[in-house]
């Protein structure tokens, strides 16, 4: 059990520095805009970047966690450790695979880091749609006032 944890807390350490860097880059990637004055980014550019960026981020931990899997042979073939390891990081748990008796906390680890991982990854998304000043919907209507037929309740 003292090898799971510590396999464990050097994952969820790797995953946090992972999510970290990569939120870094993301956000240099989303303020590249401003050093291009003549290319009109939209908002909705913009968050579409952050929603793919963020994709990429998660695949990145997942392919991890799956690598390891196999790595420590609790998982028989790469397919098994990465469909496993997608189920649990996204607290998804079908529970058709498990993971070798032995391994069994680090699994569930993995579940709860992908929870905080999301939970963050949600956090950047509506911090993101408030700079971005999309709440108001005045996106939706190019004078900011809603057509003809069309009212907001």
């Amino acid at each position: 059990m003292v090898i799971q944890l510590l396999f464990a807390s050097l994952m969820v350490l790797v995953t946090v520095l992972v999510h970290l860097v990569g939120l870094a880059v993301l956000l240099r990637v989303l303020r590249l805009h401003r050093l291009l004055p003549k290319a009109r980014v939209g908002p909705l550019v913009l968050l579409l970047t952050a929603t793919v960026g963020l994709f990429a981020i998660h695949t990145v931990e997942i392919w991890l966690y799956a690598a390891l899997y196999l790595g420590l042979g609790a998982t028989p073939a790469f397919e098994e450790a990465l469909y496993y390891s997608t189920v649990t990081y996204a607290s998804i748990g079908y529970g058709d695979v498990l993971l070798a008796k032995g391994w069994r906390i680090l699994g569930a680890i993995e579940g709860t880091t992908g929870v905080i991982m999301l939970g963050w990854s949600t956090a950047f998304l509506v911090s993101l749609l408030a700079q971005l000043k999309l709440f108001g919907h005045d996106w939706l209507y190019p004078s900011g006032q809603p057509k003809s037929g069309i009212s907001d309740g």
